[in-house]
């Protein structure tokens, strides 16, 4: 007879081992990797910051009913969408899609095209609902709220901009830390303006337009109907 926790203790038993031969493949220190969140500074403030801000929404006695409860519903939905959503994960996904653009990686590449698309969705979702939410609750929408919702779209973008830092130091595969602050603040103003605020950073562009059209992209194939041949096995990745 089959064991319920013995089933679950297999099928973790499996993942670790995934897990440690993926790390041993690519010559990554496990630990180095699961401690990052606390270990590199750049990391470990954004994860901070997150939980910082989305405690509301993940406390399942939250209530809304009064202004301020209504405010913090708010200030947490902006902090998730515009900020966990709309701008800690464009640095990573811009730095693997530019990988793929130069055919490597490439299947990690096209997994990443179709995961960037579905958090598109969920970011012009979250948008939608905060917007709804101004025009049902415009006492909420008050100066303080404006310049509140300001600061945390800045500050999300500073510790992204510190991320690309730390992760570009020299540059890689014609990007650099500085393209990518400017492509962060081009997309801050994005983020600023789809909620109704003034841009920040007037005049600035962006640098990687080829991301507008992997977001935009509409395939017909489907995810799971792709077979993907183009992997190659850790000890004989090139990077070159």
């Amino acid at each position: 007879r089959s064991c319920p926790g013995g089933a679950g203790r297999s099928r973790t038993a499996r993942s670790s081992s995934a897990q440690l031969y993926f790390f041993e493949s690519l010559g990554m220190d496990e630990g180095e990797i699961f401690n990052m969140y606390h270990e590199i500074p750049s990391v470990a403030k954004k994860a901070a910051w997150g939980l910082k801000y989305t405690r509301a929404i993940s406390d399942p006695e939250f209530n809304t009913g009064t202004v301020e409860t209504d405010k913090e519903l708010l200030r947490n939905l902006i902090a998730y969408y515009c900020v966990l959503e709309g701008i800690f994960f464009y640095c990573g996904f811009t730095q693997i899609l530019s990988m793929g653009r130069r055919n490597k990686m490439t299947g990690v590449a096209e997994q990443f095209q179709y995961i960037l698309r579905d958090e598109s969705m969920h970011l012009n979702f979250g948008i939608d609902v905060i917007n709804q939410i101004k025009i049902e609750n415009p006492h909420l929408w008050d100066a303080a709220m404006k310049e509140e919702a300001t600061q945390m779209i800045l500050q999300g973008t500073q510790l992204e901009i510190e991320y690309a830092r730390d992760t570009m130091p020299r540059g890689v595969l014609g990007m650099n830390a500085a393209m990518m602050e400017d492509y962060l603040k081009f997309i801050a103003n994005r983020r600023l303006t789809q909620i109704g605020l003034k841009e920040e950073y007037p005049g600035t562009t962006n640098p990687f337009p080829w991301m507008s059209e992997i977001m935009d992209l509409k395939k017909e194939k489907n995810f799971f109907e792709t077979r993907v041949i183009e992997y190659q096995t850790g000890g004989a990745l090139s990077w070159d």
